[in-house]
């Protein structure tokens, strides 16, 4: 029985040790895996950060100059409006001179666009009511210069101020709405010029 004892207290040894050796290979295994997993889980969150940085000052770039357009929008948007309105001011105050003052810049803005000729000028009809008594023989001295003649024709034409000039089949439309929108770029760039000096 000594024998057997011996032998079963030497296998249950050996299985102890064994058992303390799989034990401790798992746990040197365990602490690598985890060593690994924490070093892989370390370098997942440092990418992740960089991709979530870089991403987040792409989209403060995307978002800065998605503001700057908007503002170079409404800022141009505000100036056309002011110069618009800066323009219909212009109409309006050359439509309330005085009459003196209004056909004097008739004759003036005549005299630009005459030429050789018999020439007819119309004029609307609230003007028609107010013309000056001179007012064809101070145009016609002004035609005479391009060797021509101009007569105020009897009807009134269809526009709220100004004049229409006409030669023939060719006539020309000389309101003030009709020569700002003629000359619109130049108009809208010393308007822009003279508002916006200051700010520029």
């Amino acid at each position: 029985m000594a024998g057997l004892d011996e032998i079963l207290n030497m296998i249950s040894a050996q299985q102890k040790q064994t058992e303390d050796s799989i034990i401790k290979a798992a746990e040197t295994k365990a602490q690598q895996i985890i060593k690994e997993g924490e070093s892989k889980a370390q370098t997942a969150y440092d990418e992740y950060i960089r991709k979530a940085k870089t991403q987040h000052e792409r989209d403060y770039e995307n978002s800065l100059s998605a503001i700057d357009a908007e503002m170079k929008r409404r800022l141009l948007s505000c100036k056309v409006e002011l110069i618009n309105t800066a323009i219909e001011k212009t109409i309006r105050k050359l439509k309330d001179l005085p009459d003196k003052d209004y056909f004097d810049l008739i004759v003036r803005l005549a005299e630009k666009h005459m030429q050789a000729g018999e020439g007819t000028i119309s004029f609307g009809s609230s003007d028609l009511k107010r013309l000056p008594a001179d007012l064809e023989s101070r145009l016609n001295e002004k035609a005479a210069k391009s060797c021509g003649s101009v007569k105020i024709a009897s009807g009134s034409a269809d526009i709220e101020d100004g004049f229409i000039l006409r030669y023939g089949l060719i006539s020309e439309n000389c309101s003030f709405r009709a020569i700002i929108e003629s000359e619109s770029e130049e108009v809208r760039d010393i308007a822009a010029r003279e508002l916006f000096r200051q700010v520029e």
